[in-house]
């Protein structure tokens, strides 16, 4: 295999609210001003995991000073929701089923004043006995959906393989931990219609929740996402029931309601990335190659369905990643528990399966001593070993390049002979160095999903509104669709303003996730640009037939002219760059594009149109368990080389090279920018961001001081990143592949590279099958077993 060729970095438009942000006049939720009788929301929710509720006692709430209702459930017109299965009360009525369910809501006219009526809130409680681990919910039998299983081939294969493992795998959850809490304010306005400003990723889920809990039409409501601080999948479904609060206080009492968590609350209520506990069985001949693998996961989906079932969906569809398997049986079960409902968090369930194959690459290397890399390359994707065990295709794999060129580019060899020498000092601290991939899908694995829309508007003065459905929350999804579609009229992207994301303009549309923002919006909004394009190329072609002193400089003078009308016959190459629209055989020939706007509009020609774009070639059959599933695989590999502190269990990881594959960007510099952003998150989860609960499932982790994020500590002191020219993406807008997502799973070189530290420490037959996070209190005692033999848990 050759080669690949790097991709220079270039300097690209800057986010387009970075000039905001630094001046600190971005404006989020919060800081929308207060009006005159705007109240403020709270909840009152329960202490318990599970309980039945005898009586709800808000009298004294409702009489205290400042407040203008207590409500609960029977407030509401409609009090069930749920993204797939509609099965989670807005406010508890009869039980309770985690700690953080809402029975209450209180509307006040100050802060003072609403935490005095939620301390007044008098609920008498009948305890129950709570599910607070996956294996008592298994032995309840309380699951969440069906079992769903992936297979290919004959999984008896495993029986007769040469060499076989077992293992149990756990991996906890984290907190998105972004920095805008949970927030909603919602105006009334006339005629019954609501004004709902929300940090939600997904507008549209907002707008019909809000009006379903209210009795009142879809079209009675606006929902409207300027920015937002942070989301990461935990505002994709989770935001919606506070917007819901804060409209049923304003729809109750007329008054614009405004609900802003705290960071405690925010993280004591809502829910995190699914724990799992992943059984393996995997089978393997002397080179390293797997011939069959069995593998059950089962998830912690909390009290209530929420994304469980599609996340655990997404990790049977990674659990192979990078590798083929030609046997293979992969099936899944969400738990049900008395947990805060899990949710939506970056790489949705892909991190599960993807943890599991690579740890499972790592384990054939150390039970064959021989580099783990050897094993990845030799079960790597490749021609005519390219289908996936739901029987996608791996197009565009360019996986086995991206292997050797990183093995080449950071110099993997002799870095691993150098820590070899380096373990064997005992003095020393304990190196360890992993190189892992991604190969990670794009597209909702819910196809109807997979649509967008989008308006686009162009003014006479040749300026261009244009609205989609996507939400900027940070990762630079605005500036993208203002560059696409600035490339469309040949103009610098300040030409475009993208608007603050509104269900009045952009209707019906499906959450910003699973990494597809731009594929879907950016599509949309490109379709509708073209329209007008195609409109103004045949303006164009009319006018330059013209007599020229009918059309030197200024339109205005076609309006005495014969009317234009568009034909959309344009056999003629159109040019449009640099603010102009010439002939391509004749640059001479050319109008500024101003001037072609205005003409166009002196001709009634229409300068706004919509766009409308639905994900082609996705045909995956869910009850089969066959198809394609995604419409392309952002794909690409890191290098990671730690240093573990035997006596504090501190992981410092020394250097971390990625490459990656985007297609061909549209922004290079946002790219790299998410790429770093992703791998960090990742970084923290996998080795310090640890949720604690207490024996009653309350957490104890649900603050900045008590869970750790990861600093500029933790960052690899030497850090790469790179990207490669592939110019054969051609299925997706531009060229383009996301990049939201697969960065994150590049941390499992981390988590490898501990491992790999810890076995040179140890000198086991069996590679330490680290729970994630692997923190420092795991990886003390990995470290030093015999001084926590006597340890009371």
């Amino acid at each position: 295999m050759s080669e690949l060729e790097l991709l220079n970095h270039t300097l690209n438009s800057p986010h387009d609210s970075s000039h905001l942000h630094v001046a600190g006049e971005s404006i989020y939720v919060d800081d929308r001003p207060l009006m005159d009788n705007e109240l403020y929301v709270g909840l009152f929710y329960s202490p318990h995991p599970s309980a039945l509720i005898k009586k709800i006692d808000i009298a004294q709430a409702k009489n205290s000073p400042g407040v203008k209702c207590v409500l609960t459930s029977a407030d509401l017109h409609h009090n069930v929701w749920g993204a797939i299965i509609a099965e989670q009360p807005l406010m508890a009525q009869t039980r309770v089923n985690y700690v953080g369910e809402v029975i209450a809501v209180v509307g006040a006219d100050s802060k003072e004043n609403l935490k005095q009526a939620l301390g007044l809130i008098e609920v008498e409680f009948i305890t129950t006995t709570p599910i607070l681990s996956i294996d008592q919910a298994v032995e309840a039998q309380s699951f969440i959906g069906a079992p769903q299983t992936i297979e290919r081939g004959n999984i008896d294969t495993l029986t007769t393989a040469p060499h076989r493992l077992k293992g149990q795998l756990h991996i906890h959850g984290a907190d998105h931990f972004y920095l805008e809490n949970q927030s909603a304010i919602a105006y009334p306005l006339e005629d019954n219609h609501l004004e709902v400003h929300s940090s939600t990723q997904h507008p549209t889920e907002t707008q019909s929740l809000v009006a379903e809990a209210l009795g009142i039409p879809f079209s009675s409501v606006s929902c409207i996402a300027q920015r937002l601080g942070g989301a990461f999948g935990g505002k994709e479904t989770q935001a919606a029931p506070f917007a819901v609060y804060a409209a049923l206080v304003a729809h109750k009492t007329k008054c614009p309601a405004r609900i802003v968590l705290s960071k405690d609350d925010d993280m004591l209520i809502t829910g995190k990335r699914n724990p799992y506990q992943i059984n393996y069985h995997v089978g393997f001949d002397s080179a390293g190659k797997i011939i069959a693998l069995h593998a059950n996961f089962l998830g912690d989906g909390g009290a209530y369905a929420d994304l469980s079932t599609s996340i655990l969906e997404r990790a049977l569809f990674h659990a192979d990643n990078a590798y083929y398997i030609p046997n293979v049986k992969l099936e899944g079960r969400v738990c049900r528990t008395n947990f805060h409902p899990h949710t939506a968090f970056r790489g949705f369930g892909g991190p599960k399966g993807i943890a599991m194959i690579e740890h499972v690459m790592e384990e054939v290397g150390h039970h064959l001593a021989i580099d783990a890399l050897e094993v990845r390359k030799i079960n790597c994707y490749r021609d005519n070993f390219d289908i996936t065990p739901y029987g996608q295709k791996v197009e565009n794999n360019l996986l086995p390049q991206l292997f050797t060129t990183l093995e080449k580019k950071c110099d993997y060899i002799k870095r691993r002979s150098h820590i070899e020498k380096w373990n064997q000092n005992p003095k020393n601290n304990p190196r360890g160095l992993s190189l892992t991939a991604i190969k990670f899908g794009i597209s909702f694995t819910t196809r109807f999903l997979n649509q967008a829309n989008a308006l686009v508007h162009i003014f006479r003065d040749g300026s261009i509104q244009v609205s989609t459905g996507g939400v900027e929350m940070g990762q630079g999804v605005q500036t993208r669709i203002r560059t696409l579609v600035s490339e469309v009229f040949g103009l610098k992207d300040q030409s475009v303003r993208i608007m603050p994301t509104s269900t009045d303009r952009s209707t019906n549309t499906s959450p910003t996730a699973a990494s597809s923002g731009t594929d879907l919006n950016g599509a949309a909004a490109v379709m509708a640009a073209q329209k007008i394009r195609k409109r103004l190329e045949s303006i164009f072609s009319q006018i330059i037939d013209l007599d020229p002193k009918q059309h030197p400089k200024h339109s205005a003078a076609l309006a005495c002219s014969p009317e234009l009308e568009a034909s959309l016959d344009v056999d003629r190459e159109i040019i449009f760059r640099d603010n102009k629209v010439f002939l391509a055989n004749d640059p001479k020939k050319y109008l500024d594009f101003v001037v072609l706007v205005n003409a166009a509009y002196l001709s009634r020609v229409a300068l706004s149109d919509y766009g409308f774009y639905k994900t082609p070639h996705l045909s995956f059959n869910k009850l089969k368990a066959q198809g394609n599933a995604f419409l392309y695989f952002t794909q690409g590999v890191a290098a990671s080389e730690v240093e573990i502190d035997q006596h504090t269990g501190d992981v410092k990881v020394l250097r971390s090279d990625i490459l990656m594959d985007l297609g061909k960007p549209i922004n290079d510099a946002l790219d790299r920018g998410q790429i770093a952003g992703a791998f960090i998150q990742g970084l923290g989860w996998v080795t310090n961001e640890a949720l604690y609960y207490n024996s009653d499932g309350r957490l104890l982790s649900c603050s900045p001081s008590t869970y750790k994020i990861p600093s500029i500590h933790d960052i690899p002191r030497i850090f790469n990143i790179d990207l490669i020219k592939n110019h054969h993406n051609s299925v997706n807008i531009r060229g383009t592949k996301a990049v939201g997502e697969p960065p994150l799973m590049l941390c499992f070189s981390v988590w490898n590279a501990v491992k790999n530290a810890l076995i040179s420490h140890k000198k086991s037959d069996r590679l330490p099958c680290l729970p994630i996070p692997a923190s420092k209190e795991v990886i003390i005692r990995a470290l030093q077993p015999k001084a926590f033999e006597n340890e009371i848990e």
